[in-house]
């Protein structure tokens, strides 16, 4: 049996970070056809279960990059990678110097997040704060230097020049990975998150492979971290919208996510008109 894993951003979701209409309806088909399916992304369960309303997705998810798994029969976590308190302090000192505000994002075993922030040094920081303050079933605090559990990742968005300089730093510690792109909301600023080399996007669907028994994988994905994803799949396919790197990985590169690629695609493959 085949698992069908979807990114989300860039993918699955237009550029208004969004399904449309279309799109669920694509997926609700490949349910009814009885074929497997889950998504893969960057995102917090919290950032992207809103997306899903009037869809089921009963099998266990991977959020964070790999970091961890939901499943949502038991509504709980596992497999997590967390990061420990020496490479936190150790990423945020790689931030001094940058005028970036780094965002300790963790997770409790009851899905609530404490999000915490190192110093805001400019109007850019105090706007990514207060979408911080935003965000459903989550509390804001201060970074103080105290050890906490749970730490999933860290991230930021900024300026292309000083989260490259991080990225290039960051490559000297092997237990930590780092992924950038651009930022969907202010052009010219890259969003950034940086996590446990143990996790990966990959890593998380060979866990869930093995558990379910399924054969084979074909994922869909655009950007650096689909690549782990993209390696240990039978099938990989990028949207037109793609990294220049993950299409040239890809089985076949499809149509453009704002124009539905993804959907048009399954129908295809999947002859979900035929039902």
């Amino acid at each position: 049996m085949d698992l069908v894993v979807f990114d989300l951003d860039g993918t699955l979701f237009n550029s208004e970070q969004k399904l449309s209409a279309y799109t669920k309806e694509t997926l609700a088909l490949l349910a009814k056809k009885k074929i497997a399916f889950t998504v893969a992304t960057g995102r917090t369960l919290h950032a992207a279960v809103p997306s899903f309303e009037g869809l089921h997705f009963p099998l266990p998810q991977v959020y964070k990059n790999g970091v961890l798994i939901w499943d949502p029969v038991s509504a709980k976590y596992s497999h997590g990678n967390f990061l420990t308190h020496q490479e936190v302090e150790g990423v945020l000192e790689v931030f001094d110097t940058t005028g970036l505000s780094p965002f300790i994002m963790t997770v409790t075993p009851e899905n609530h997040q404490h999000i915490y922030h190192g110093p805001i040094h400019n109007a850019h920081g105090e706007k990514l704060l207060k979408k911080m303050h935003e965000r459903p079933n989550a509390s804001v605090h201060a970074w103080t230097g105290e050890p906490v559990e749970g730490v999933t990742n860290i991230t930021t968005i900024g300026a292309k020049e000083p989260t490259e300089a991080i990225i290039e730093r960051l490559r000297r510690e092997k237990q930590l990975c780092a992924f950038y792109g651009p930022d969907m909301y202010k052009a010219d600023h890259y969003w950034m998150d940086i996590h446990h080399i143990d996790a990966s996007k990959g890593g998380a669907i060979e866990m869930l492979k093995s558990e379910y028994g399924f054969k084979r994988v074909i994922c869909f994905g655009d950007g650096d971290n689909d690549i782990s994803m993209f390696q240990m799949s039978d099938e990989c396919y990028a949207p037109e919208n793609a990294d220049p790197e993950i299409k040239a990985m890809a089985t076949a590169v499809i149509g453009h996510h704002d124009q539905d690629g993804i959907a048009h695609f399954l129908r295809e493959r999947f002859q979900l008109d035929d039902q």
